[in-house]
C-alpha cells in the first residue's frame, strides 16, 4: 500500500500539495509519503475536539503532522461527527486535482466514509486513485 501511494504521488508534477485529515491509518500515511516526495501538506481540521478522536500514539503521530503542515483549513463544526467528517472529505475533494484512496470498495459505515469522498470527488470529475488495503479481499 505504501509503495502504490508512492509511486502515484510520484507521477504528479510539482509543486505537490496533498490535502488529508490526519485520520489514523491511511491518511497519516499519506501525510507521511506527500512529506517525504517534498510535499506541501494542508490539513483539513473537521471539527473542534477532533484531536480528542485519536489514540495516545496515533494523537501523537497527528500533532506531530500538524506542526509540518503548510496550511491548515478548519471547518466549523462544534464538534467530530459523521456530518464533519463528510463536509472534510467533500472540501478534499473539492479542492484536490487527483484523489488517492485507500479503500476496500466497500459502501461507507456511515456518513463521511471514503465512499462517499470517492463518489463525490468522481462527480466532480477529479482523477482518483483507489490503492486496495493490504489483506482486504475484493467480493
Amino acid at each position: 500500500m505504501t509503495q502504490k501511494v508512492r509511486e502515484i504521488l510520484a507521477q504528479i508534477p510539482l509543486p505537490l500539495v496533498g490535502y488529508g485529515c490526519l485520520a489514523e491509518g491511511a491518511d497519516q500515511l499519506f501525510a507521511h509519503e506527500l512529506l517525504a516526495a517534498g510535499g506541501n501538506l494542508h490539513v483539513v481540521i473537521p471539527s473542534e475536539g477532533y484531536e480528542g478522536t485519536f489514540s495516545d500514539s496515533d494523537r501523537n503521530t497527528y500533532l506531530a503532522l500538524l506542526t509540518k503542515a503548510a496550511d491548515v483549513t478548519r471547518l466549523r463544526f462544534e464538534s467530530p461527527s459523521e456530518e464533519a467528517y463528510d463536509a472534510a472529505g467533500q472540501w478534499v475533494a473539492e479542492h484536490c486535482e487527483t484523489l488517492i484512496a485507500v479503500w476496500d470498495g466497500q459502501p461507507a459505515r456511515g456518513l463521511g466514509g471514503t465512499a462517499d469522498a470517492v463518489a463525490h470527488a468522481r462527480k466532480l470529475g477529479r482523477t482518483v486513485h483507489v490503492v486496495w488495503p493490504s489483506g482486504v479481499r475484493r467480493a
